[in-house]
């Protein structure tokens, strides 16, 4: 029993539902993909209480951002503007810093800090905390819930990001695979289709990009697409200069596509073809680089360490995946939809495949260490974690691609068919029926069990005196032309029956199929890497943040208040307590004990216990020296460090009731 492959509309399909499960399981319930700067610290810090206004606001990056007029914003608690607007650039050395200066005469109140801004490796990137002066009041202040680059604007500026990568692999790796290892399919209709909607493709996504960027790095709202003036403000940014100069380089990769499936098709002498050959070699070599340059110059490579050696080595990475991923499709397309493919072809490729996983080795370790940095961030953060999901992919990848190599080794063991022998001729001599109606209509015949050509029998034979005498039959030039196509349509229809029926070409077909189905899947994850966070800078901004420590509160006593409930008789009320000035260092502690109507409250024990859980410090046990009724003191409280401390009293209200309350408190 013969093996017989699935129609393409099949395979697209189960290629599909793969893809789709495989993604909603490595993607199910993921967080938002962090963005690549992060604000390390501010001045004043989150929470502050200053007792007179500060002159500016203060903000520290963990890396380079692009700022504009409104890209930090200080409101008053009316919600009104109390900067002046005016960015101070403060950078120094390897310190991102930026300010605004504050209106003069400001009262006392919650002010709250809203900034937005793109980093540069441009992705958006919002936040907002409050700072107060002289006390903390209410603020109307109510910020956006929408994440910087979410909404409808976000999702299709996400869904053209995937686009033109895919449309770049195939685009590239198409046009590779038809110069260095089947030239013959130059030629091959569904081969030029799919090679060419790639460069539609990555084309249209490049053009969404384009209007999209204002509005997804701004307002988020899509009519803000057509703005001619943020549109015009998007082409003086980085990535905005990135995105026109992939369309220039789009209109020369036009033109190799054309000349490819044009005039190289058409050349009959051999000098002529490899002279063609190697100036499309030289010339798509030069604009596949230029384009894969657009990406390395816009995002991750181009910032963080050692840029001048990532962004070479981001190119040698996309453009080994183009090779690799892009050729697969298009021997895949072939595999189902061209009359044959030579086994040198097929072989060659595989080679072509080893040297781009190579590559992909050795630029994806350097690009691990730089993004990466350490163990820890390789577990500990979603950049690490889903760096490991695309290694994981890899070495699938690599284990199919092993089995695609052993069917590879299977077929040049057969000894070539007389079919396959005069295939190339025939293809060239046959002009292959238009979108497919005629090999449809054929395999239609097929299945009806009949290879007779259609019109070649009963009243279209040729009769008459010439065939009386034996004679070959006079047949005008248009009905010998067309019985000359249908006939080349039957023998490519032959051909690919039994090409469907050898069982070494069906295991190769489903193997390179499920190659594909997990290279989707990469090639998505490694467009996700690209909207994360790397794991050196998330680290980065989390130790800058932690030795910055929390907000101190200068000159102000910390005071909380804390409900209890001992369950006893007059076991309900309030602690309030004091500690004074609030910050490390010795500091006066003050605790009342009050009934719920405000009357102090006499209870016959009272005790305090803080401690940094950050810093695995503490408990650190407080005895209070009573001074009257419901009113505890004690004098020269150690607090050894700043941090977010947990205070916990414990009131006993008689000798069998008693409860222990806490609170966290930030001391500077």
């Amino acid at each position: 029993m013969t093996t017989t492959a699935p129609r393409l509309g099949t395979a697209l399909a189960r290629l599909l539902i793969l893809a789709a499960a495989l993604l909603g399981t490595l993607l199910a319930g993921a967080a938002p993909a962090s963005a690549h700067a992060a604000l390390t610290g501010s001045d004043p810090k989150d929470g502050a209480v200053v007792a007179t206004a500060p002159k500016e606001v203060n903000l520290t990056f963990s890396e380079q951002v692009a700022m504009s007029a409104d890209s930090i914003r200080v409101l008053d608690p009316a919600g009104r503007r109390a900067d002046t607007g005016e960015i101070r650039d403060l950078c120094s050395g390897s310190v991102v810093r930026y300010g605004v200066e504050l209106r003069a005469g400001l009262p006392d109140g919650t002010y709250t800090v809203a900034w937005q801004t793109v980093s540069a490796d441009s992705h958006p990137i919002a936040g907002a905390f409050t700072f107060s002066i002289g006390a903390p009041s209410a603020t109307s202040v109510a910020l956006p819930d929408r994440e910087p680059g979410g909404g409808l604007v976000g999702a299709l500026y996400g869904i053209a990001r995937y686009l033109s990568y895919a449309g770049f692999a195939v685009l590239v790796g198409g046009g590779a695979f038809v110069l260095v290892c089947w030239p013959r399919g130059a030629s091959v209709r569904p081969v030029q289709r799919t090679v060419v909607r790639a460069w539609l493709t990555l084309t249209g996504a490049t053009l969404v990009m384009l209007l999209l960027r204002n509005p997804y790095t701004g307002s988020g709202e899509l009519s803000d697409a057509f703005d001619l003036a943020g549109l015009k403000s998007v082409l003086e940014t980085k990535t905005g200069a990135a995105l026109t100069s992939r369309l220039l380089l789009l209109g020369a990769a036009a033109l190799f596509v054309a000349v490819l499936f044009g005039s190289y098709t058409r050349r009959t002498d051999p000098k002529e073809k490899k002279d063609l050959v190697f100036g499309l070699g030289i010339g798509g070599a030069v604009v596949a680089t230029g384009i894969a340059g657009t990406w390395a110059l816009a995002e991750h490579a181009s910032t963080g360490i050692q840029p001048g050696i990532a962004m070479p080595v981001d190119i040698l990475h996309l453009l080994a995946v183009a090779a690799w991923l892009g050729g697969l499709t298009v021997l895949l397309v072939a595999l189902y939809r061209a009359p044959s493919v030579e086994r040198a072809a097929v072989e060659r490729f595989s080679k072509v495949a080893f040297a781009s996983v190579v590559v992909l080795a050795a630029t994806g370790l350097y690009q691990s260490w730089r993004q990466v940095g350490s163990w820890s961030a390789l577990t500990g953060t979603r950049y690490g974690q889903l760096l490991l999901v695309k290694i994981g992919l890899m070495a699938v990848l690599v284990g199919i691609a092993w089995i695609s190599r052993r069917w590879t080794r299977r077929l040049a063991d057969l000894p070539p068919t007389e079919e396959e022998e005069r295939g190339a001729k025939e293809t060239e001599d046959a002009e292959e029926p238009e979108d497919g109606e005629n090999a449809e209509a054929t395999e239609d015949g097929e299945a009806s069990g009949t290879d007779e050509v259609p019109g070649a029998s009963g009243t279209d034979k040729a009769s008459g005196p010439e065939e009386a005498s034996g004679a070959a039959p006079v047949l005008d030039p248009e009905r010998a032309a067309q019985l000359a196509r249908q006939r080349a349509a039957v023998a490519t229809a032959r051909r690919k029956r039994e090409r469907d029926a050898d069982p070494e070409r069906s295991g190769l077909r489903r193997s390179v199929l499920t190659e594909a189905a997990v290279a989707v899947v990469l090639l998505v994850v490694t467009t996700v890497l690209t909207a994360t966070e790397p794991g050196r800078t998330e680290e980065e901004a989390g130790r800058s943040t932690a030795a910055s420590g929390p907000a101190a509160v200068p000159d102000r006593p910390v005071d909380i208040r804390l409900p209890f409930d001992t369950g006893g008789v007059d076991g309900k009320g309030v602690v309030r307590l004091s500690l004074d000035p609030g910050r490390t260092g010795a500091n006066g502690l003050h605790l009342y004990v009050e009934r719920p109507d405000g009357k102090p409250l006499d209870v016959p024990e009272v005790k305090v216990a803080l401690t940094l859980e950050a810093k695995d410090v503490g408990p650190l046990p407080v005895a209070p020296d009573r001074i009257q009724a419901g009113h505890w003191s004690a004098s020269g409280v150690q607090i050894p460090m700043s941090g977010e401390w947990r205070i916990q009293v414990t009131v006993r209200t008689s000798d069998i009731d008693q409860t222990t309350i806490d609170k966290n408190v930030k001391i500077g």
